[in-house]
């Protein structure tokens, strides 16, 4: 997992972007005015995001079309699950032990 990506995401901005994008691609212009920005300052989080490999660029005429790639959110997914088996783990043990206690008043 790189750490990189979570710092990117970690700006408030920078997220909003990222789920207006995940819907599908956008410009600066679009994204600035469903965020409520100045174009600069939309430009300023997207070349971060883009400069992490979180968004990619293509330049269309005059317009630039920003999109999310794929692979620093499976790196992020695949990062969570690891945490997500330990948990389990404990779950499935900390509902063992219940039990156990549940058997013991019965008896």
């Amino acid at each position: 997992m790189d750490m990189t990506t979570l710092g990117a995401l970690a700006e408030p901005n920078r997220m909003d972007i990222v789920e207006l994008l995940r819907d599908g691609s956008l410009t600066v212009g679009e994204i600035a005015v469903r965020l409520g920005l100045h174009q600069p300052q939309a430009s300023k989080h997207l070349k971060v995001l883009t400069d992490n490999g979180i968004l990619e660029v293509k330049a269309q005429a005059n317009r630039r079309i920003y999109k999310l790639r794929p692979e620093p959110f499976q790196a992020l997914d695949a990062w969570l699950n690891s945490f997500r088996r330990v948990m389990q783990e404990r779950f499935d043990n900390l509902d063992e032990y219940l039990r156990e206690l549940q058997n013991k008043e019965k008896t």
